[in-house]
């Protein structure tokens, strides 16, 4: 079972570095938001901004 979170940790944390949302992730995998976000903070991930990018105004 350990190994099982393991994958699952490493697999949300590509792709979380690779942009995809915690949404994206939690849909993704069948897990609760909650979970994949404890996934990645016990993985030592700084989590982005909550409301996604923004067009940058000048």
């Amino acid at each position: 079972m350990a190994n099982d979170r393991a994958a699952l940790a490493r697999y949300v944390v590509e792709r979380y570095a690779a942009g995809a949302s915690l949404m994206r992730l939690a849909e993704d995998t069948g897990r609760s938001f909650g979970h994949v976000r404890r996934l990645l903070l016990d993985a030592g991930v700084t989590l982005r901004p909550r409301g996604g990018s923004r067009p940058r105004t000048t």
